[in-house]
């Protein structure tokens, strides 16, 4: 296909042609080279990434460094801890930012302009972390899971974003639903929210990546409480413990198979424990993500 389209162009646009499969090739080669360079090294033995020379593929091929990874008592733990917080913090998010989006959006609200000023304050104008950590010590958080989801419950990015793609709705729709009996909730939640999957489906991937990789949270408020430990500081200190002292790691002795592990490889490792979930769910978010994306690019 492509050397018949070449044929039938004339010379300029065979040039022209080239000279974008061969850029449209630099870049797929510089994107996809770190991930595989970093798959590989995760699946070769230790000591021979020492060596180093390893690029797409494993010299010596071994499960070793994810097995001393999942060998980690308290990972089990965490991944089911983050896997929770982050459907349930994505869930909630998505909630509040369209609600609140829908309500700010509609032109009967008398308080929209003091609110919005509110939110788009709060994202130039931060409390500081002790006086967010008294806060939360205050309100009886710590040691809870919800500190992971109520504190990021509302986002004014979010809430902005959502209510630019409502306000491109026509407006008409809204009104023909209300000659139709429908109320404020139903509008919301049978006209507005099946319109603006786009814009939900692009804070939805935020929410999920920004749960997923949170840590300090867990270390702030959880670090103590191995019940509710995530995945990201458990691998925080699995970082740690590969680069310290064997001994750290809980439940079991893992000094013998810590003297056969090189921190890179575990590194590695973790790298790819971590990105595999959000490479999983893209995909499926990818068309509504890049739509999402251009909200108010183009004014009509």
């Amino acid at each position: 296909m492509l050397i018949k389209k070449l044929a039938a162009a004339s010379w300029s646009d065979r040039i022209f042609d080239l000279v974008v499969y061969a850029a449209i090739t630099v870049v797929t080669i510089a994107t996809l080279y770190p991930f595989l360079n970093v798959l590989a090294i995760s699946f070769n033995d230790s000591t021979d990434s020492i060596k180093g020379g390893i690029t797409v593929y494993p010299r010596m091929f071994t499960f070793k460094n994810y097995e001393t990874i999942f060998a980690f008592s308290g990972l089990i733990t965490g991944f089911k801890i983050s896997v929770l917080r982050t459907l349930i913090g994505t869930l909630l998010g998505l909630i509040s930012a369209s609600m609140l989006a829908f309500t700010l959006s509609r032109s009967d609200f008398q308080g929209r302009k003091f609110v919005s000023t509110f939110l788009a304050l709060t994202m130039y104008v931060s409390g500081g972390l002790i006086p967010f950590y008294i806060l939360i010590k205050n309100l009886h958080m710590m040691g809870t899971f919800s500190v992971y989801v109520l504190p990021g419950l509302v986002s004014a990015f979010n809430v902005f974003v959502i209510r630019s793609f409502i306000d491109g709705l026509p407006y008409a729709l809204q009104e023909s639903a209300k000659l139709d009996g429908a109320n404020d909730f139903t509008i919301y939640w049978r006209v507005i929210l099946p319109l603006t999957k786009p814009a939900l489906a692009t804070i939805a991937l935020f929410l999920a990546v920004g749960q997923w990789n949170a840590w300090i949270d867990t270390y702030l408020y959880n670090g103590s409480n191995d019940a509710l430990t995530t995945l990201q500081f458990e691998l925080m200190k699995v970082i740690q413990s590969t680069t310290t002292n064997a001994d750290n790691f809980r439940g079991r002795n893992m000094v013998e198979v810590m003297a056969q592990i090189s921190p890179e490889s575990v590194k590695m490792a973790i790298t790819i424990v971590v990105t595999v979930p959000i490479l999983i769910v893209y995909p499926f978010l990818q068309r509504y993500f890049v739509k999402g994306m251009t909200l108010g690019s183009v004014k009509s």
